[in-house]
């Protein structure tokens, strides 16, 4: 089978869940081949394995990881061209994104973003994506090149499937002109015991309704064990960090549940969460355009509302 490239997402070989989601993904076209670029890798070898990686190519830290994403794309670029893979499969998070359009143009490929299915039809891989905050559903091919494709968090169910996770080195052989731009210093983020928002499989937002108060908001999701979000509006009032804030200019979440508590449902945050699987909405304006995509609609306010669904859970 044809090798489909993996760049694998991870922090220091903690793997991530979207890299599961990718294997498993990857699996229906071809042969899954991680692309493991910087330290962790022993923390990492049994994740990979676990979830079908046949071979992993181990990029070493040295020259790539310090100089932002350029080394990145080079490296990848390399890999295309040696191994001739069916396609090469990243996350679509705002790094995997510039990686991908970089590897396009390096490679001279096709380029499709924020997928949510993926399949083989006719011997072609086809992708599905929806645009335009769900009013239409993209099914497309790429016609040039070699397939490169960021696939949006949740997109599909992490499915283990052995793998001999063969490791094969690989030298970064960075150009100086990619070393233009260098990291000179990092500041890890302080730690959280909510899920990742990207990764999330349930997401409880907060908006303009909340009025600043995000407390039955925070409170519902850790009930849930789920991430707090926030809409623009909540995020330009300064009732929470930009980090949280989901849409068109924030970050795309496509959970399993997702919540809108107080947000109204204009369309820039629409295109952030409406891949969601299940989407509830709380809100008092009975008119309000949140519940024209909906699956369940309270009509009522959220500090009343969350906390008794807040209550009923941990009671439960």
């Amino acid at each position: 089978m044809t090798e489909v490239l993996v760049l694998v997402d991870h922090a220091d070989g903690t793997v991530r869940k979207t890299t599961h989601e990718l294997m498993t993904i990857a699996r229906r076209i071809g042969e899954p081949s991680a692309v493991f670029i910087g330290d962790g890798l022993e923390g990492a070898v049994e994740a990979l394995a676990e979830y079908g990686a046949e071979k992993i190519y181990v990029v070493p830290a040295e020259d790539v990881t310090e100089y932002l994403v350029v080394p990145k794309a080079e490296v990848l670029a390399r890999l295309v061209e040696r191994t001739g893979p069916a396609a090469v499969l990243l996350p679509s998070s705002f790094e995997g994104k510039e990686i991908a359009a970089r590897l396009a143009i390096k490679t001279g490929s096709g380029l499709i973003t924020d997928a949510v299915d993926l399949t083989v039809e006719e011997g072609r891989i086809t992708t599905v994506q929806s645009v335009f905050a769900g009013s239409y559903t993209v099914v497309a091919t790429v016609t040039r090149g070699t397939p490169i494709i960021t696939v949006k968090p949740n997109s599909a169910t992490p499915r283990p499937a052995a793998g001999r996770a063969e490791r094969v080195d690989v030298q970064a052989d960075v150009s100086e002109a990619a070393k233009a731009a260098r990291i000179v210093e990092t500041k890890p983020r302080g730690k959280s015991e909510r899920p990742e928002l990207a990764e999330a499989a349930i997401v409880v937002s907060g908006g303009r309704g909340t009025g600043g108060d995000f407390k039955p908001v925070e409170a519902l999701a850790d009930a849930l064990g789920a991430a707090v979000g926030a809409s623009r509006a909540a995020v330009d009032a300064g009732w929470y960090p930009h980090q949280f804030q989901i849409g068109q200019t924030g970050k795309t979440v496509s959970p399993q549940l997702y919540v809108a508590a107080g947000i109204s449902g204009a369309i820039q945050h629409r295109a952030g969460m409406q891949t969601s699987k299940t989407v509830v909405a709380v809100n008092k304006d009975p008119d309000a355009p949140i519940f024209e995509l909906v699956d369940f609609g309270v009509v009522g306010d959220l500090f009343t509302v969350l906390p008794q669904a807040t209550g009923k859970i941990t009671q439960d």
